[in-house]
């Protein structure tokens, strides 16, 4: 697992590092020179001529021992500082002074063109940018993304928002970026993350007095996440899942997230759809168990059976908006006591009524895309995009529900446990069905017996894998949600 820091969590982290600790900033600032410098010499950069654009806060001090750093090594280089001198911190203040010690050039005004530099070094903002930038500041970006060398970037392209990864007016473009300590939130968020480049995360001695709110995944976690399956174990040691999907002309739904479903491990799976589906599921996927009802003429009875039944039920893909979807709905979250996984129409219906969450006497996870999200919410889709851990958040909490808000990068809010962000997947993904499939996977991994709070984040996550199996497989235009199902089959672990 790695934590996702917020510019004011990582202020906090390096405040504690240096009051309770102990370690003294001019150290750490050394420390993250050398991060740097290793990145540098590493055979990816020509430092045949080297320009570093540094501010006046800590990250442009770290710039400022990084050129002095090349000097040593006999490179030619030359600092140019950006900003008002008034406003330096006292270790960059102590930099420029080593700095000029070593006779490194420095200057105080901007070149027109960066043009004659094989590498840039942006050091300009850190992490605590939070306007839009303009001025010096401005051209000097505008300068660096202009120039024809490689571009590395200290801690944070400058110009990207580190909490959201939206551009302030105007950010910087590099090839590689090294950030300190942890990953930082805003670099896990597009335009963020494109525009950092290869990001490194370097530890250079700054450590968490408590744990982020934040959180991803990663390869090496895979193995611990899943739920043990016993060797003396049957079907009915994995659980049984309810799918409620589809409507007339609609089957596909129903089948990607039952068969999701059993890929992800569960023992059983039922399909409660409308009986004109019934012929062509029982062909698709004869492991299925089926329990059709005919339109308009909802069999409660045989519903309630099925919750009874269930350890987990799946409501809304490819359902329709209509009278008998809101009934089944209204039936389900009124009698369940299981986890129920509303997605697709089952949230446009809920829409409509979002009382419901209240009498819900079960865990509930939503799994909006943004349009669905618009809908819950009644705000723009651009507003939700642009902050999706915190709308994603507000939502979990005030309505007590897990909120996993699907988009590029998805998140997954629970009302009280830190906030999931995920890294895995790819574009072609964007396909019919994705979601049907991510529905079946968490519903699968609940069966399984993962409770509904690891379940959730964890389904994302081996979602997001398979597509990247599936898309090494063929290619990320031709992805189908089929192919995503076929992927779990080469990530899961035997």
């Amino acid at each position: 697992m790695q934590y996702l820091v917020t510019s004011s969590e990582m202020k906090q982290f390096d405040t504690y590092t240096t009051s309770d600790v102990g370690l003294p900033p001019l150290v750490l600032m050394e420390r993250a020179a050398l991060a740097v410098i290793k990145q540098l010499k590493s055979g990816e950069f020509d430092l045949n001529k080297v320009a570093l654009l540094c501010g006046y806060g800590n990250n442009g001090g770290d710039g400022i021992a990084v050129a002095r750093l090349l000097k040593l090594q006999q490179i030619d280089v030359v600092i140019y500082l950006v900003g008002n001198a008034d406003n330096a911190s006292t270790e960059t203040l102590q930099q420029i002074k080593i700095a000029q010690h070593y006779q490194i050039p420095i200057m105080i005004s901007l070149p027109d063109s960066l043009s004659s530099y094989t590498t840039v070094v942006d050091a300009i903002f850190g992490i605590g940018l939070n306007r839009d930038v303009s001025g010096d500041f401005l051209r000097a970006i505008e300068l660096i993304n202009q120039s024809h060398g490689d571009i590395l970037a200290i801690d944070i392209p400058s110009g990207v928002c580190a909490n959201t990864g939206k551009i302030l007016g105007a950010a910087v473009n590099a090839k590689q970026t090294v950030t300190f300590a942890y990953a930082k939130l805003g670099l896990s968020f597009y335009p963020g993350i494109e525009l950092a480049g290869k990001i490194t995360i370097a530890d250079i001695g700054i450590y968490a007095d408590k744990p982020a709110a934040h959180y991803t995944f990663e390869q090496d976690d895979l193995d611990n996440l899943l739920p043990v399956r016993a060797n003396d174990s049957h079907k009915g040691s994995y659980g049984r899942v309810l799918t409620i999907a589809g409507s007339q002309n609609m089957s596909g739904a129903a089948y990607f997230s039952a068969k999701a479903a059993y890929r992800a491990g569960a023992g059983l799976v039922r399909i409660y759809t409308p009986s004109c589906n019934s012929g062509i599921l029982l062909s698709q996927l004869p492991e299925a168990l089926l329990s059709p009802f005919t339109p308009n003429q909802v069999n409660f009875t045989e519903l309630e059976t099925g919750i009874n039944w269930a350890s987990v039920i799946v409501i809304g893909p490819g359902m329709g908006i209509s009278d008998d979807t809101y009934k089944i709905l209204s039936y389900v979250v009124h009698h369940a006591t299981v986890p129920i996984i509303i997605d697709a129409d089952g949230l446009n219906v809920l829409s409509q009524d979002l009382s419901l969450l209240e009498q819900a006497k079960s865990t509930l996870i939503l799994t909006p895309h943004l349009g669905e999200m618009a809908n819950l919410t009644k705000l723009p889709i651009d507003k939700i995009k642009n902050n999706l851990v915190a709308t994603a958040k507000a939502f979990s909490q005030q309505h007590n529900v897990i909120c996993v808000l699907k988009d590029a990068k998805t998140v997954v809010a629970h009302p009280n446990k830190p906030t999931y962000i995920n890294q895995s997947g790819n574009n072609g993904m964007a396909t019919a069905g994705s979601g049907d499939v991510l529905t079946g996977i968490i519903a699968g991994l609940i069966a399984g017996h993962l409770p509904a709070a690891q379940a959730a984040p964890v389904s994302v996550y081996l979602h997001g894998l398979a597509g990247n199996k599936a898309a090494e497989k063929l290619n990320k235009y031709s992805l189908l949600a089929s192919d995503i199902i076929e992927g779990l089959t080469h990530i899961l672990p035997n």
